[in-house]
């Protein structure tokens, strides 16, 4: 017995049952139990032999064999392990330095941490409740205006879950049934281009209205300059012209102390000049890198294999097909998990497809070309860069070169590794499953250096030899041994001292125990959301409820710009009494089939919505946000206060929407560059 207004009581239900408090995922669960035992119910049969407890197995399967969610148990134990690690306190304070000349400089630095620290750990509450209890009472102190320091940590909180690597992103992957690499290319730079609102927005009201973030006293934030960089640097402007002179005569330093009270030697001189190859480095490598992929690995490969590759293979991001009336078997059409297909010969297991693993499954139409205009763009960012480059050094001084050491040891590590887990998943090296493994042992293997740095880098470096010695062995090339030697490098360096100091250590053994049981917390609440949500959508498609949502919808004769603006908005008005876990798994089920009659890329409408489930961070009353930091504020902040200051930013993420649809290429350009049309 199936009645689509069955489906719809289900809707509703579940909606009511959310705001009254019942846990989501049993709550998803019963509905389905209850309304799959009336639609399979037959009188003549015992109510034991009732077919809905086959499609209670048969989903709990499908998520437990779903390879796609691997990937959030090793990201949330990365983010919780760099968390508990009190990693964040060092970065903040170099940070504030860098920018202490900056308008709202407080809150400008409190922003760009809780990005880059929101993007390392992609857990929200862990930011939020972290930079709340480092940067709100300063601000405050400071004389900063309450909604702008509370607007700041929560907007900043939230982007880690929009900028990947991104647990919300991984969830969408396995409801809409798109790859997750597609997803991850896609938000990058629409969610750095929110970064860049939040910026804009924050400088621009202090720069109007200076009052509510008064300048910092200098006493608040003069580094103090040891007595070797104040004789290298002399009467000097800059201290970069002293420290290439003392390379050569290092008896300028002679008789000076460095910070720690020690003489100065000739080792401080080179450790400074290493500081100071870092931003050439950084530079060189970051140009170096899109030159060799650009015109060396991408163009070649694509050339090579265009011609063996037949043009039936080209594969276009199609949006999933149009949900079919339910049949009247005991096989209905799932939109908890979409993207399966309904006709036995193209049956395929439950998740999402294959990721692109590797760049030989890329169509030859667009992967591989070299852009029109990158050689004058490359050279032109080139020459700028190295311009900029010129003046920092010929500006820096014994105190900022001091900044720069305080930036290199906090930022660089969780910068470089982030880098690193974005780049074998948008490169094809590896899947997001892998990625998020290598994530996690680097996370540890920061943890493990910040207390014991000395035996990590000697563990490490007997790790890198053993592994570029056994690849050497092996017959690998160049580049697979420095795979090996950095793998094995990081392995050995993070398993031999964490084992030894382990059982001395209590801080590390609460570390590790705390972050094993919070993700294993985490991740059974998101496993058993996705058992729930499996077994709704089944029974909600057999009930006929997507097929009267989907004719409702067809029957307005809405235009692809009606559908995005009525989809977005109902998604943007469910995100104030929801979360994004609810709104994903229950509600963008009902949109995706209809993405293909109106012609959106399911890739731009998941990333659209991405950057819209913002909002359900930043909107009362369930803004989950504004809660975590009350808890660590003062008492006289207040809960209106922190909505307050949280609202601008929902405008910030509707004009954010209203680019991404005026400029599509702003989401697409990097998925169809890395992976073709």
């Amino acid at each position: 017995m199936s009645d689509p207004y069955l489906g719809l009581t289900m809707l509703g239900l579940i909606v009511v049952a959310i705001m009254m408090g019942f846990p989501t995922a049993f709550t998803l669960m019963g509905l389905g139990m209850v309304f799959g035992f009336i639609a399979f119910w037959n009188p003549l049969q015992h109510w034991y032999d009732n077919r809905v407890f086959d499609l209670i197995v048969q989903r709990t399967y499908g998520v437990m064999t779903n390879d796609t969610l691997l990937s959030i148990p090793l990201f949330v134990f990365m983010g919780y392990i760099m968390e508990r690690a009190a990693l964040v306190d060092r970065m903040f304070h170099s940070v504030q330095l860098a920018f202490r000349r900056v308008p709202a400089s407080l809150a400008v630095t409190t922003l760009l941490v809780c990005a880059f620290w929101g993007i390392a750990s992609g857990i929200v509450g862990a930011v939020v409740v972290l930079m709340g209890v480092i940067a709100m009472r300063p601000m405050l102190n400071a004389g900063y205006d309450v909604k702008l320091a509370s607007g700041a940590i929560t907007a900043g909180g939230t982007l880690g879950i929009l900028i990947p690597p991104s647990v919300m992103l991984i969830v969408y992957a396995a409801v809409a049934g798109q790859s997750i690499v597609k997803l991850y290319a896609a938000a990058m730079l629409p969610g750095f281009f929110l970064t860049f609102l939040y910026l804009v927005y924050i400088l621009g009201w202090a720069i109007i209205n200076p009052k509510i973030a008064p300048k910092l006293a200098p006493d608040q934030y003069r580094v103090a300059v040891p007595e070797y960089l104040q004789r290298v640097q002399g009467g000097s402007r800059s201290v970069v012209p002293g420290l290439l002179a003392a390379a050569f005569r290092p008896g300028v330093v002679r008789g000076a102390r460095t910070e720690s009270g020690t003489p100065a030697g000739y080792g401080v001189i080179a450790r400074s000049l290493l500081v100071l190859s870092v931003p050439v480095l950084l530079t060189v490598g970051t140009f170096g890198a899109a030159w060799w992929y650009v015109t060396v690995y991408n163009a070649p490969e694509a050339t090579a294999t265009a011609p063996a590759k037949p043009a039936t293979v080209a594969t276009a991001p199609t949006a999933p097909p149009a949900a079919a009336p339910a049949p009247a078997d005991d096989k209905p059409q799932e939109v908890g998990l979409a993207g399966e297909a309904t006709d036995d010969s193209a049956a395929k297991p439950d998740g999402p497809p294959q990721e692109v693993t590797s760049f030989m499954e890329r169509t030859a139409s667009t992967a591989g070309t070299i852009p029109a205009h990158f050689y004058p763009w490359f050279w032109g960012l080139a020459a700028v860069s190295a311009l900029l480059l010129l003046v920092y050094f010929w500006r820096m001084d014994a105190e900022q070169l001091e900044i720069l050491k305080e930036l290199c040891a906090s930022v660089v590590p969780l910068g470089v590794l982030t880098v690193i887990v974005l780049a074998v998943i948008l490169f094809g090296i590896c899947t997001a499953t892998e990625s998020a493994a290598i994530g996690a042992l680097g996370a540890l293997y920061l943890a493990v250096m910040a207390r014991y740095l000395r035996p990590v880098l000697w563990w490490s470096l007997v790790g890198l030899i053993v592994g570029v010695l056994l690849g050497w062995y092996e017959g690998e090339d160049f580049a697979s041994l420095i795979v090996a030697g950095s793998i094995s490098g990081t392995l050995l360096g993070t398993v031999a001292p964490g084992l030894w100091y382990l059982r001395t250590s209590p801080e590390l053994r609460r570390n590790v125990k705390e972050s094993t049981f919070l993700t294993a917390k985490t991740t059974a609440m998101v496993c058993w959301l996705f058992v729930g949500s499996a077994l709704f959508s089944a029974v909600f498609a057999l009930h006929g409820g997507q097929g009267l949502i989907e004719r409702w919808v067809l029957s307005m004769n809405l235009s692809p710009l009606g559908f995005q603006f009525t989809a977005q908005l109902i998604i943007f008005l469910l995100g104030w009494p929801l979360e994004w876990t609810e709104i994903i798994v229950i509600f963008c089920p009902i949109f995706i089939p209809l993405l293909s009659h109106f012609q959106v890329d399911p890739i731009l409408f998941g990333t659209m919505v991405a950057v819209n489930l913002q909002a359900a961070f930043l909107s009362p009353p369930v803004a989950m946000s504004a809660f975590y930091l009350k808890g660590v504020s003062p008492k006289h902040v207040t809960l209106n206060q922190i909505f307050a200051g949280m609202m601008p930013y929902m405008i910030i993420v509707c004009i954010c929407l209203a680019f991404m649809y005026i400029w599509p290429g702003m989401t697409l350009w990097l998925p169809e560059f890395l992976y073709g049309k």
